[in-house]
């Protein structure tokens, strides 16, 4: 798993619009916010979509961008924002790749039955790269004011 203080992993993936969206676009000039969700339009993962949307403006006045990523396909997250009016990115990890390099797919137990998945996390990126945060098994409620929170200190 990774840990604060050390070059987030490069990420070029598609979003919603099936445009590649790179950690390198924000380089030197915002902070990011990418935080992965285990599936489109469930009900945690709407909770959290709603809430970094709410705030994605004192975000933007902040600095910052916020990304959610999970392994829906592009289509799939273009119907989730519509149905929602979400106002974030979301990319489309379908091979899993990005998710393997932030080491959030991992083997949860649910109701004694053991199955791979996203482990809902988010890390914070500075301008220059490196995690600031690295937030493993975060809850989905109230986790954006938090995440805000931590930007306005960077």
């Amino acid at each position: 798993m990774l840990t604060r203080n050390q070059p987030a992993p490069d990420f070029s993936s598609p979003n919603q619009h099936n445009r590649t969206i790179s950690l390198a676009d924000f380089r030197g000039k915002q902070h990011v916010v990418l935080y992965f969700y285990p599936k489109d339009d469930t009900p945690g993962c709407t909770i959290q979509a709603n809430q970094f949307t709410a705030l994605a403006g004192e975000f933007a006045k902040a600095g910052a961008v916020v990304i959610g990523v999970s392994k829906d396909s592009c289509a799939s997250h273009q119907a989730f924002i519509d149905k929602y009016g979400l106002k974030v990115d979301l990319l489309a990890d379908t091979d899993g790749q990005l998710c393997d390099r932030y080491g959030v797919w991992q083997e949860k137990e649910r109701n004694g039955e053991k199955k791979w998945g996203i482990v809902r996390s988010t890390f914070v990126i500075d301008k220059n790269g490196m995690l600031q945060e690295a937030l493993y098994n975060v809850t989905a409620d109230g986790h954006a004011q938090a995440m805000l929170e931590r930007i306005r200190q960077l």
